[in-house]
């Protein structure tokens, strides 16, 4: 591996949408650009991709990701997840190539984790001693694990009522301090953001943070790594659309650093953005041609807990890796969404959290439809959708459309089970 001796002159901090530009460190000082009011980014401005010899996951890519001492690392061995080729469903769709991401397969069981073992690390290597977030419900869990990994305070904003209780149960088995908001999730990050902006000495940690995004972009590291490739189509589910602009940073990030196997921007995949029918200002938006405004749902609804979000912060660069990339964003129903996380579970053996069966609902909806453009391109493709979150996070939702003849009753012998089974 080539030495890279990295640098905090290697990497910036600059405003999303005007590009103005902050010192590195001031990060947590302010949370949205002083000059405009749009959020931030990180950028490298020195090219390169190693990858640790000695280190697995989101670390592998240390040098890569603006923590300068690495003895701040707070980690549970996150990432190198597995990308399961589900040839199965594949078949009944009609692809040549699906593999689905499976990032429910992280310590505390979703993608989340690759951004918060970079911010919780960041947030100790800045001195902090406390840790705060808006959450779902998967946000809540990742940074309880980090944060109790790291010694520190953890404060979590929940919407009242509408999280699935693994979530909760487990943000409280982490020591968190839960607080339940009389709202949406878009209440809760707005109070959460209030509290600190006046008091500098909590790290707010949700997408809109820059550092958890730089340890969300490794996803893309890895699939290209498994892969030996870029995908054609990345297929992921969008809830505050911190995830999507994440994946498709990072393979740019892979095409600028000059990885082999992406010789071309041609060869960087498109992005395909799927939300809930009930929470889908992003979605509405492309399809109306817009990029640079969303219409917030003031009264989001989806039992897909993970992506009930009516006015997600990252909206402007969710659009961008969109367009960018030269994807597209859709929605689907709740009862699609369910229908292929049955798919999913029953055909390839992989149970994933309601949210981040929307990819599989969105291929099988222009499966079904057929004759489309991008699902003729997508035949012969390689797809991958990834899935961001395990289905043990919420086995409520599911559990809601068993009947009580799925769940037989027999005496206890052999033959009255061989009975039934005849």
């Amino acid at each position: 591996m080539v030495e890279f001796p990295k640098k905090k002159e290697h990497f910036e901090l600059s405003c999303f949408a005007c590009k103005q530009k902050y010192e590195i460190d001031d990060y947590g000082k302010f949370y949205h650009c002083t000059r405009c009011g749009n959020l931030l980014e990180i950028k490298r401005v020195k090219n390169y991709f190693g990858g640790s010899k000695t280190r697995l996951g989101v670390w592998k890519y240390v040098d890569v990701i603006p923590i300068w001492d690495d003895r701040n690392i707070v980690s549970l061995s996150e990432g190198w997840t597995s990308l399961v080729e589900c040839q199965n469903v594949a078949k009944i769709l009609g692809l040549k190539s699906l593999h689905v991401k499976f990032e429910g397969l992280n310590p505390t069981g979703s993608f989340k984790d690759r951004g918060m073992t970079v911010g919780v690390s960041k947030a100790i290597e800045q001195g902090y001693k406390s840790t705060m977030c808006a959450s779902t419900g998967n946000t809540s869990a990742s940074l309880g694990a980090y944060s109790s990994r790291a010694g520190i305070r953890c404060m979590v904003l929940i919407p009242k009522g509408k999280i699935a209780l693994g979530k909760i149960a487990q943000a409280i088995a982490y020591g968190a301090e839960i607080y339940q908001v009389e709202g949406n999730f878009d209440d809760s990050l707005r109070v959460a953001s209030e509290i600190c902006e006046k008091d500098n000495k909590i790290l707010l940690l949700n997408s809109l943070n820059p550092f958890r995004i730089e340890g969300q972009k490794t996803v893309a590291f890895e699939m290209a790594e498994q892969l030996g490739r870029a995908p054609d189509y990345v297929v992921l589910p969008v809830g505050n659309g911190g995830n999507i602009s994440a994946a498709w940073k990072g393979f740019k990030e892979l095409f600028e650093d000059g990885f082999a196997s992406i010789p071309s921007r041609k060869s960087l995949p498109k992005m395909i953005g799927i939300q809930a029918e009930g929470a889908a200002p992003i979605a509405r938006a492309f399809i109306a041609g817009k990029r640079d405004s969303i219409e917030p749902v003031v009264d989001p609804h989806t039992d897909a807990s993970a992506i009930n979000i009516g006015s997600p912060v990252s909206w402007m660069k969710a659009l961008a890796a969109i367009y960018d990339s030269g994807g597209s964003a859709d929605y689907v129903s709740d009862e699609e969404i369910f229908t292929a996380q049955k798919l999913l579970a029953s055909k390839e053996g992989l149970f994933v959290e309601p949210a981040s069966a929307a990819p599989i609902a969105y291929l099988t909806k222009i499966a079904r439809a057929g004759k489309s453009d991008e699902y003729e391109q997508m035949k012969g493709s390689i797809v991958v959708s990834i899935c961001t979150g395990n289905g043990l996070k919420d086995p409520n939702a599911l559990l809601k459309g068993v009947t009580p003849d799925q769940l037989q009753t027999i005496s206890a012998d052999a033959k009255s089970l061989q009975k039934i089974l005849a």
